[in-house]
């Protein structure tokens, strides 16, 4: 049993992590709900209606570990504040990713990186966990040299904010965008977040940092981000360059059955995951569409990957599943 804490509750993906934490039963003595803007307002949990309290007010010295999902701003002010009261923290925002001594964590594919020793975890970006989950089996087997991806990113990935500018717009098409560069209703945008002196936009980026540190530094990861008039639901086209000939049968016997996994690959039924189906409060991160073609005498692999970027993998899944290997490996 341990005492925890959350920072943004009460936002989409603070939902969101209350639900797995209950959903995967995980023990809590106390939790503690916290904010700025939210603070005095309830969240059920558990069937008891939790206060959120003043952030600034709180006593640090009360968690065993904390929860950080209120973006970056939060990440810098209060993680050390945490961590200096002897709680572990695991922060979901890009603040602490690509600091060296933070290990940046998928626990099926890292999940050793964590140790007694470690006071603070970063959680991937929705996109990559999502992605990695199938390149790591793909790289053990076949060895990774290069990846090409294109993101089709839900609105839900900007946030509550995000899925309300969808929904007004598709009411009135003239609504003003606010979150998004362009009209997101009845449009793709190939935009997530800020665009960097080199052309690239920071989402577009984090696949490739985080792909270097998480699985390997020797690939390369070339995408384009698209923002699409999806309430939920991240998919990806990837095209992965591989050393070792692959063939369609081979990769699909290699990912059926890996655990967080599900293969919807049959072309003569029509058969492949989408958001729509597949990327509502579900945990498991599905492929399809796989194939293997062979280019300049190169060897490539296709496929399609759907994931819940906000219940499943891509946040609030991710982060439980790293709240329970530290609370594991303390016990031990």
């Amino acid at each position: 049993m341990s005492k925890l804490a959350i920072v943004g509750a009460s936002g989409l993906v603070g939902r969101n992590l209350l639900e797995q934490l209950q959903k995967r039963e995980f023990k809590i003595d106390e939790i503690f709900l916290l904010g700025k803007k939210s603070a005095g307002s309830s969240i059920n949990f558990l069937n008891k209606d939790c206060i959120i309290e003043d952030i600034e007010k709180f006593d640090f010295n009360k968690p065993d570990y904390a929860i950080l999902s209120a973006g970056s701003d939060v990440a810098r002010n209060y993680a050390n504040r945490f961590i200096e009261s002897d709680c572990k923290v695991l922060d979901m925002s890009s603040y602490f990713r690509y600091e060296d001594d933070v290990p940046l964590i998928i626990p099926e594919i890292n999940g050793d990186l964590i140790t007694k020793k470690t006071n603070l975890v970063a959680n991937p970006n929705c996109s990559t966990a999502q992605l990695l989950m199938i390149l790591d089996h793909i790289h053990k087997e076949f060895v990774i040299e290069s990846v090409m991806i294109t993101t089709f990113q839900a609105v839900s990935g900007a946030g509550e904010q995000g899925i309300k500018e969808l929904e007004n717009q598709s009411q009135s098409i003239s609504t003003i965008s606010n979150i998004f560069s362009k009209t997101i209703a009845g449009n793709v945008i190939p935009q997530c977040d800020k665009f960097l002196d080199n052309g690239f936009t920071k989402e577009e980026m984090k696949l490739d940092w985080e792909t270097k540190k998480i699985l390997d530094e020797k690939i390369n990861v070339t995408s384009t981000c698209v923002r699409v008039p999806v309430k939920n639901g991240h998919s990806e086209s990837v095209f992965i360059k591989v050393r070792n000939e692959a063939s369609r049968s081979s990769i699909i016997r290699l990912l059926e059955g890996k655990e967080g996994v599900k293969v919807i690959d049959d072309p003569s039924k029509e058969a492949f995951p989408t958001a729509l189906e597949n990327a509502n409060k579900t945990s498991d991160v599905y492929v399809g569409r796989i194939r293997s073609s062979k280019i300049n005498n190169e060897d490539w692999i296709s496929c399609w990957i759907v994931a819940d970027n906000v219940f499943g993998k891509g946040a609030a899944l991710n982060a439980v599943q790293i709240l329970e290997l530290m609370k594991k490996t303390d016990e031990n």
